[in-house]
């Protein structure tokens, strides 16, 4: 069923876009806002919100005190009903719906209703959540009259709206209209796509009917389907509210009465079939502003609201990462009449880029049609017959004015072509509506006029805020600018904070090098900009709260320390502490990094010197760590592709990643990191597996290379500290590690090898044992033996004989010889033991990184076997110490007992380097970590079962050590079959019981009947708990302790492998580093070492082949061959990634959707091209049939017929015509646009006068124009002796003298005497629309000079400026306020004086003598009329131009004149710019300049 038409005029609703010339007193209220509760207003930047009651009670006090309704307060019977048929008021409210001080007796004279006079301003009753069948939203009912400043902070702050990055205005037709469904959909999925990717607010109308409803039901299809990623679409409906059906539910009943409440929420129903005249609110849109004007039913009230509302949005500046847009906005034009063509018009008037919709109807497409046309063929005619077209149902209503009136507008719409886009589907390249949106803007600024770079930079800037780097790559970074890589250093900041990995790696493709762009003080600003929800900003906050100093400012050395907790203490600090003699903020610039494949020369370190440490400036490295600890994962993987010690930055990736891991507490973000970790540890396993494949040795190498960019540490340690276990397992570390377990010796010698020569070390000079050094191989001395001794597998099998030979004696003495004095072997015990406090103690105090006794001790300490070590050794001593004293020689041999046990244990460490041991000891570790879990819960079975048993059949046992075993023996016990005799009663005996629990060694008698010698306690009861404890103990319990051996079994299995080797590298390096002699002959190594540490001072120094510094040369080398093989891996990983079967899928269907799409462009031009040729070929049949006919006549009468009968043949334009509709290509306008455009405005400047609307055809005087009838306007100044007369009095103006000297006026044109009618002057280039003066000062020419101030543009050298070979202007200009573009300080001089007044005003007065001398030497360059927005059809300007041009930068007139420029008004701006067509300059001052530049050749 169709909705009642809706009764409203054509230009209502459907506006919503035209811009007033002037803001009101927006601004001005922003100090009321100071009234506002402002606790709300910082919760949304703070970590915790509010709760929900205290946001309520903040919401409902701060929108009654700040924004306001209307009511009509004044009854006055209408004469016309309702649609109820009841009486209204004039407002269109009914009686009832009154106040009831409105509908009380008032004074009969007042009977006319006044708006101004009986609406009055009452707290707002209408605000909250609105519920449309389960969809809340926000809305809110406003006085037309509320401050938009007032609204904005209503929306962002109490609202919660993020600033918008754009502003989409969508109007169009506000009833019903049909859209192709193809349209429809690419209509819906662009503006959907443009507002969720650029972060854009869309405001309409709200209704649900016409435009509106079309935008809502884009936002449902995207809610619904999810097709984008995340974020929602904001869309506001600025409606009206005394249009709404069925408002009445939104009022809360309290807020009337007491004001202190909204409805939250309130529930709204659409309801079409009986809406009326009215209109539903659409329920797909998220916010609602209700303006109010306390009537009903007029619709049209909000435009004037919502024109200042998105005026004053647009003027908002939004900064992100220390780039400041301001937010920019863009109309979007479907279907529509006559208040939408009003909207496009004000939309351009004021420069804001309009988006038309070709095929949605009406006023969308009468523009689409004309949109190519030239402006002189754009005719009254031409729109009348479009107007017939598009408009059928209601043409009959065009006026000859309004047919005019569209013409004009129409025509200034189509001239201001940078501004206006029509979306034509599948022409023009066009395919989505977002692209066409965010192209119309970018066309919009490049249009603008800026200084410089100003406009290209302007326009990159939208693009990183919209956050669409494929308009960037195809409008911005093109061959018509050549960005420098400085430029695109703040947009990079700006993209690095938004986290906008596009962007950077478009950055980086144009230039952009990172060793240039991250000094020191870029870094530390990002890290001032981290994001509040990030963990590494939390700590870093936590650090800056232990500073002494309070505040404490962010320093590098602040993030150095946080770092330092990530990487490990075993790293250096990457930043230093500065001195106090240091700047707080230092910019390191770094050298560029030049790559050499063969590895000559790397520049890539600097490094500066802080105290006694030495740090190291990576910016690559440095802006890497920025990325990762924000866990940004795109972002740090396109960084870490510029790094250089790549495989080293992997790993330490890795490294933060997991420690960051471990304390954020949110469970998504923390596998997040984890995963991230995982994909480091394999980019470092494909870098090393490049490098391993091309050189093996110079792969082991970058191991142990001392990376000096993190730390001072290695990859290997870096791999063993992030306890990645993929890449230590790697086939090439394992082989590096075999490689140091076998020393010097080959790793080809069999075991059996050793094992002979470690019992029989003769044979070492047998040749037996191979080494791998061919000195080695031939010596036969000493040397040999030494470097086989020194091999770490010999020292393990030597520990290990050693070992076991300890073991041997000390279960002999226990068991065999333990006297109570010890004898030799009992000594000899003693002695080994020492050796092995001896190692420990070594090893703990072993610190070749220098990271303190502290960190090494706790290090230390957190490994299990070295806790084991000191428990045994300290054990040990307990039990010697009993052992020694005679009363406890007992206690001591139990003591040593347990402690064997201790030592036995630690043999499983030893056996971690089998590879057939070592993984089930690996195994047999987690099962211990179940069987303490599984111990848990079987105690819990256990002691309910034993003290319910204990209490049921023993009364009152006071003996602990019984009730310990009746608790918690017997039934540990009862699991493994031992079941209690007389737990049922039938081997009850009660002599193996003690009756009162006197007998130590017999247990209490249960409760039993002495006199039968039977049991008391309910057998049925114990027997019951016995079966259920035994069920569930035994047979549930057991069975879940298997399955957890079994899945641990399972898990551990498949990564035994990588868990093993990776713990055998602790096992390598303990033994590595530990000297050859085996205890007890280690003391010796001891004895030597204490002389050379403690007695002669000699540091310890880590073995080379574990760390390793290299040579600068070296170094480099290494590094430049890691970059070239690192390449070779991204280009692999590249390659499989598009081998892939999902990616060669989607590469097809991307391939098929594009043929699909110019298969339907290529019909679409096809069809188009055919209809143009066979309209041209027609017009050509039709002509030549004219012509046949003209030359038939004429042979039948003899003669050669009349001239004026000859047939003109139309020209061929169906190809001009096919490129222009293809290309989109301006044609050049005819000489019949020539006319005066800027002084046939229809709005006058600065003034509330609106020109009747000429059209081009109607500008000559000449044209007969018989509906001509223009408004007369004469404004008043304040030089009312120097101007003419205000009004068009005969008797005042006979007084004047035209085309001829008057006084002190010239009135004479340079164009030739002029026309003069009813006493008044006519324009000479024709009709303006308006009649009077205007602002001038007088009636006829008003004559102005124009100097032109110019010299050569110079560079520091003094060189005169090219560009495109020509040569460089600069010229003087000026600004006067409140106007924004610079202007030649020119104008109209005063009666009898020589220099303008705006000349003066930045000239000093002493040289205004010196700057008439100019003139008079100055060369004219343009004299006549000038096309200004002041000219009116009996005034207008006529100006002089002169070139007064300095040659020499040396010149005496220049430095005179730039020595007294002076402004009198501090607002007035002077400055010399460099003459450019982008010059920001009015249009008439441009052609001025364009005739200077040609005079001399110059660049424009």
């Amino acid at each position: 069923m169709e909705p009642h038409p809706l009764r409203k005029v054509g230009s209502e609703q459907e506006e919503g876009f035209g811009v007033q010339p002037r803001r009101m007193a927006d601004l001005g209220t922003v100090s009321n806002l100071r009234r506002s509760n402002s606790s709300l207003g910082k919760s949304h930047r703070l970590q915790g919100p509010f709760g929900s009651s205290e946001k309520h009670e903040n919401l409902s006090s701060w929108i009654p005190e700040n924004i306001k309704k209307k009511e009509c307060v004044y009854f006055v019977e209408s004469s016309k009903l309702s649609d109820a048929g009841k009486v209204v008021c004039e407002c269109g409210y009914t009686r009832e719906q009154h106040l009831k001080e409105a509908t009380k007796p008032h004074d009969s004279r007042d009977t006319e209703w006044d708006p101004k006079k009986h609406v009055q301003e009452m707290p707002t009753d209408a605000f909250g959540d609105i519920v449309f069948t389960g969809l809340g939203q926000k809305y809110v009912r406003v006085s037309q009259d509320t401050p938009s400043s007032v609204i904005y902070h209503l929306m962002t702050q109490h609202w919660g709206l993020d600033v918008p990055n754009l502003l989409i205005s969508v109007t169009g037709g506000a009833k019903n209209f049909n859209m192709k469904p193809r349209l429809k959909s690419i209509f819906r999925r662009g503006l959907v796509k443009v507002a969720q990717t650029t972060g854009a607010w869309i405001i309409t109308g709200g209704s649900h009917a016409g435009v509106m409803k079309q935008v809502g039901e884009a936002v449902r299809d995207f809610s619904l389907g999810g097709s984008y990623k995340e974020g929602e679409v904001i869309t506001i409906g600025v409606a009206t509210w005394g249009t709404i059906h069925r408002r009445e539910g939104l009022v809360h009943p309290t807020v009337s009465a007491a004001g202190t409440e909204g409805g939250f929420p309130a529930e709204y129903t659409l309801d079409e079939e009986g809406q009326g005249s009215l209109t539903c609110l659409d329920s797909n849109h998220s916010h609602f502003i209700l303006v109010d004007d306390g009537t009903h039913g007029q619709y049209g009230v909000e435009i004037p609201l919502r024109t200042k509302l998105e005026k004053f949005i647009s003027e908002q500046t939004k900064e992100r990462g220390g780039v400041a847009i301001k937010i920019p906005i863009v109309c979007v034009v479907l279907e529509g009449g006559p208040g939408t063509l009003h909207t496009i018009y004000n939309a351009i008037t004021h420069g804001t880029p309009c988006v038309v919709v070709e095929g949605s109807g009406r006023v969308a497409d009468v523009i689409a049609q004309v949109a190519s046309l030239p402006i002189s063929e754009i005719t009254i005619s031409l729109i009348q017959q479009k107007l017939g077209v598009f408009f059928q149902e209601m043409f009959e209503t065009f006026t000859e004015g309004s047919v005019v009136e569209w013409t004009k507008k129409i025509q200034d719409i189509v001239r201001r072509r940078q501004l206006l886009t029509v979306f034509r589907e599948g022409k023009d390249g066009q395919q989505d509506v977002d692209v066409a949106i965010l192209q119309a803007l970018l066309k919009a600024s490049r249009s603008q006029d800026h200084f410089g770079h100003e406009n290209w930079d302007h326009q990159l800037k939208l693009a990183v805020a919209w956050n669409r780097v494929d308009i960037a790559r195809s409008e911005i970074f093109t061959d018509e600018w050549q960005w420098k890589p400085s430029d695109l250093h703040p947009t990079m900041t700006a993209a690095l904070i938004s986290n906008k990995p596009e962007f950077v790696k478009l950055f980086l493709e144009n230039g952009v090098r990172l060793k240039e762009f991250v000094t020191w003080d870029t870094l530390l600003y990002l890290y001032e900009n981290l994001e509040p929800s990030c963990l590494f900003h939390s700590k870093l906050q936590k650090v800056l709260a232990e500073e002494p100093e309070r505040p404490a400012c962010l320093q590098m050395h602040h993030v150095a320390q946080v770092l330092r907790e990530l990487l490990g203490d075993f790293t250096q600090p990457l930043y230093p502490r500065p001195r106090h003699s240091d700047r707080p903020r230092l910019s390191l610039p770094v050298p560029h990094i030049k790559l050499n494949v063969q590895g000559v020369s790397l520049r890539s370190l600097y490094k500066r010197s802080s105290g006694h440490m030495t740090f190291t400036m990576d910016p690559v490295r440095d802006l890497l760590i920025w990325a990762i600890v924000q866990n940004r994962r795109e972002l740090a993987g396109i960084i870490w592709a510029q790094s250089q010690d790549c495989t080293a930055a992997a790993l330490a990736c890795s490294r933060i990643l997991k420690e960051l891991s471990k304390e954020e507490e949110d469970t998504d973000t923390s596998e997040e990191m984890l995963a991230l970790a995982d994909e480091y540890e394999l980019r470092a396993i494909g870098v090393f597996t490049e490098c391993y494949r091309k050189d093996e040795e110079r792969a082991q190498k970058l191991l142990t290379r001392v990376s000096e960019a993190w730390g001072k540490t290695t990859c290997l340690q870096l791999a063993l500290e992030a306890k990645d276990m993929k890449f230590v397992s790697h086939g090439g570390i394992q082989a590096f590690l075999t490689k140091v377990w076998w020393g010097q010796l080959c790793v080809d010698n069999g075991l059996w090898r050793v094992a002979l020569c470690m019992l029989a070390f003769p044979l070492l000079f047998t040749g037996l044992i191979s080494f791998r050094e061919k000195r080695l191989q031939a010596v036969r001395g000493p040397a040999r033996a030494r470097a086989f001794f020194n091999a770490p597998v010999v020292i393990f099998h030597l520990n290990i004989l050693s070992y076991f030979a300890f073991l041997c004696l000390f279960a002999y003495v226990l068991m065999v010889d333990f006297q109570p004095t010890p004898s030799w072997c009992e000594c000899a015990i003693y002695l080994w033991l020492f050796s092995l406090v001896c190692e420990e103690t070594r090893q703990l105090f072993y610190d070749p990184d220098e990271c303190g006794l502290m960190k090494k001790a706790a290090l230390y300490f957190s490994d299990f076997w070295n806790k084991l070590d000191v428990g045994a050794i300290l054990l040990f001593i307990a039990g010697l110490t009993c052992r020694l004293i005679p009363a406890t020689l007992y206690a001591g041999r139990v003591v040593l007992s347990l402690d064997f046990i201790m030592f036995c244990l630690r043999l499983m460490h030893i056996f971690t380097v089998s590879k057939t041991l070592g993984p089930k000891i690996i195994i047999v570790k987690r099962m211990m970590k179940d069987v303490f879990f599984f111990l848990f819960l079987l105690a819990v079975w256990v002691v309910s079962f034993g003290v319910a048993k204990q209490a049921i059949l023993i009364h009152n046992e006071r003996r602990v050590d019984w009730i310990f075993r009746g608790v918690v023996y017997h039934s540990y016990l009862t699991i493994f079959g031992q079941i209690p005799a007389y737990i049922d009663g039938v081997n009850f005996n009660p002599d193996q019981c003690s009756p009162n629990g006197t007998d130590p060694y017999k247990p209490k008698c249960p409760e039993s009947d002495m006199a039968r010698h039977e049991p008391a306690f309910p057998e049925w009861l114990t027997v019951l708990l016995l079966c259920l404890y035994l069920l569930f103990a035994n047979i549930l319990l057991l069975n879940l302790l298997i399955a957890m051996f079994n899945y641990t079994f399972q898990q551990v299995q498949e990564h035994t492998d990588q868990i093993w080797k990776f713990q055998r590298h602790d096992l390598i390096e303990e033994y590595h580093g530990r000297p050859p002699a085996p205890p007890p002959f280690i003391l010796l190594s001891h004895l030597q070492l204490f002389i050379r540490r403690v007695v002669l001072k000699i540091p310890a120094r880590r073995h080379r082949q574990l760390k390793n510094k290299l040579e600068k040369n070296e170094e480099a080398a290494l590094l430049s061959w890691e970059i070239y093989l690192k390449e070779n891996y991204l280009q692999s990983q590249q390659f499989q990634q598009r081998q892939r079967l999902e990616q060669k899928i989607g590469h097809i269907s991307d391939k098929v959707d594009t043929m699909v799409d110019l298969l339907d462009r290529d019909r679409l031009k096809r069809s188009s091209s055919v209809e143009q040729r066979l309209a041209s070929l027609e017009e050509q049949v039709a002509q030549t049939a004219t012509a046949l006919h003209w030359i038939v006549r004429t042979l039948r009468d003899s003669g050669f017929g009349s001239e004026t009968g000859v047939p003109i043949l139309a020209s061929q334009k169906a190809a001009e015509e096919q490129d222009l509709e293809l290309g989109g290509r301006k044609k050049v306008e005819e000489p019949g646009d020539g006319y005066h455009v800027d002084a046939r405005h229809l709005l006058y400047p600065s003034r509330r006068v609106t020109r009747f609307p000429v059209p081009n055809e109607k500008v000559p005087w000449e044209t007969e124009f018989l509906i001509y009838n223009p408004p007369f306007y004469s404004a008043e100044r304040k030089d009312a002796a120097a101007t003419d007369p205000m009004g068009d009095v005969p008797e005042l103006l006979s007084e004047i003298s035209f085309n001829a000297v008057d006084g002190q006026t010239d009135r004479r044109s340079f164009h030739g005497p002029y026309a003069v009618r009813g006493g008044l002057p006519l324009n000479p280039m024709g009709r303006t629309g308006l009649r009077g003066r205007g602002s001038l000062s007088c009636f006829g020419p008003n004559h102005a000079l124009h100097p032109v101030v110019t010299r050569w543009r110079r560079n520091e050298d003094g060189a005169i400026c090219r560009k495109s070979i020509k040569k460089m202007l600069e010229v003087l200009v000026v600004k006067v306020p409140p106007s924004e573009l610079w202007a030649l300080p020119g104008g109209s001089p005063e009666p009898g004086e020589t220099l303008p007044r705006k000349l003066k005003q930045i000239l000093r007065e002493e040289s205004w003598p010196c700057f008439e001398n100019l003139l008079k030497h100055s060369t004219e360059v343009y004299k006549g009329y000038m096309d200004d927005p002041r000219n009116t059809d009996n005034a207008w300007i006529e100006t002089v131009a002169v070139s007064i041009h300095f040659q020499d930068q040396n010149d005496v007139e220049l430095k005179r004149l730039n020595s007294n420029l002076h402004t009198r008004d501090q607002d007035v701006s002077i400055r010399w710019q460099v003459v450019d067509k982008r010059i920001p300059v009015y249009a008439n001052h441009k052609t001025l300049l364009q005739k200077v530049a040609t005079l001399f050749g110059a660049h424009y």
